[in-house]
């Protein structure tokens, strides 16, 4: 049997990265047109680009959501709202190739607000009882209510930010009927995720050795994250190989990656393997039945594999699904350019009616 300090260290670096990123797979070619973005940017300073405006939500219960909203780049009015959702074990930054094209739109112009979920990034840490997907539907609508009142809405989701708003849809289908216009679901799923694709998975809820980890987390958390870094399982190259399809991805994006998994806390992961293994949302989207919705994922993502994206397609045949050829879960970041693309266009058609859309719904703070 493995000494306590290797379980914890193998457990706290492979959960993040296995949530994250996806499992290991075979290498994926990827298009030169669709490498563009991140070859040309590898030395852009990612995640820093910055934000306008700042605030802190206060959730139904308290835990305190750190928002930032960006304006349109050439100071116009915006057309509509773009709301930003990440995912398990990563932060706002990971939409740094959305934020930086949204805001240099002009027709529409675009108002983002992107948002760390609760325990990720710099929103507070919440109890255990309250890391769940339907939690952070209620953290979202604190979130819309508190910054964006008014207005036409698109809201993008990965992974599980994508399950978040699957959740909103479910408990408030009404704003998805008045003001949601439309919604882009990025490398998720409806149903449960736990193991699929991933044999023996630290993702799953049923592993003893990750539900040990986590009680020791809960009890001895400084314990934890010091054997977690002082082991340093996870190697770069291996968090390249399970967040992306492409060995050749840009340094820096791997970098990022890097960072964000390791500003996961052990506590955070673990708190929240019940909501992923047991989410199941398929009735939910009948609430999407009167949006715009974009289904994208890449075919070489082992977390929520491609399947999952058809599956969901087949519930919402008015949906438009599309396939990133070799890239994995975090294909916002490695095929940005694709994924950029289609969100645009996601964004016009949503926009379209402009006589709605230029109501005096905007004013800055």
């Amino acid at each position: 049997m493995k000494p306590v300090w290797k379980v914890v260290g193998w457990v706290g670096g492979a959960l993040g990265a296995a949530v994250a990123g996806a499992a290991v797979a075979q290498t994926a070619k990827v298009s030169h047109e669709r490498k563009t973005a991140t070859d040309s940017l590898a030395d852009e300073p990612l995640g820093r680009l910055r934000p306008d405006r700042e605030s802190t939500v206060a959730a139904e219960d308290g835990v305190p959501i750190s928002v930032e909203e960006v304006d349109p780049a050439d100071g116009g009015e915006p057309d509509i709202t773009v709301v930003l959702v990440h995912g398990f074990a990563l932060d706002r930054r990971c939409f740094h190739f959305q934020r930086r094209d949204l805001a240099e739109l002009i027709d529409p112009r675009v108002h983002q607000v992107i948002y760390d979920q609760r325990g990720h990034g710099r929103s507070g840490k919440s109890s255990a009882e309250h890391s769940t997907i339907d939690q952070l539907a209620l953290d979202l609508d604190s979130v819309l209510r508190a910054v964006v009142p008014e207005g036409p809405l698109v809201l993008v989701g990965h992974s599980m930010g994508g399950m978040t708003i699957m959740a909103l849809a479910e408990k408030h289908p009404e704003l998805f009927e008045e003001r949601v216009r439309g919604v882009a679901l990025v490398g998720t799923a409806a149903g449960a995720v736990g193991g699929a694709g991933l044999p023996k998975s630290v993702l799953s809820r049923y592993n003893p050795v990750t539900l040990g980890v986590g009680r020791l987390a809960g009890i001895q958390p400084g314990f934890v994250e010091w054997v977690r870094k002082g082991t340093k399982t996870l190697t770069w190259s291996g968090i390249r190989a399970l967040a992306f399809g492409d060995r050749k991805v840009a340094p820096s994006l791997v970098d990022l990656m890097e960072q964000m998994i390791n500003g996961t806390t052990v506590k955070v992961l673990t708190e929240f393997l019940e909501t992923l293994g047991t989410h199941d949302r398929y009735k939910a989207l009948a609430g999407l039945r009167h949006c715009e919705v974009l289904i994208l994922s890449g075919d070489a993502d082992k977390l929520t594999p491609f399947s999952h994206a058809e599956r969901m397609a087949e519930e919402m045949p008015h949906a438009t699904l599309v396939r990133a050829p070799g890239a994995g879960h975090m294909v916002m970041m490695e095929q940005a350019d694709l994924v950029n693309d289609h969100l645009v266009a996601l964004v016009e058609r949503c926009a379209a009616d402009r006589g709605e859309s230029r109501k005096k719904w905007w004013r800055r703070a």
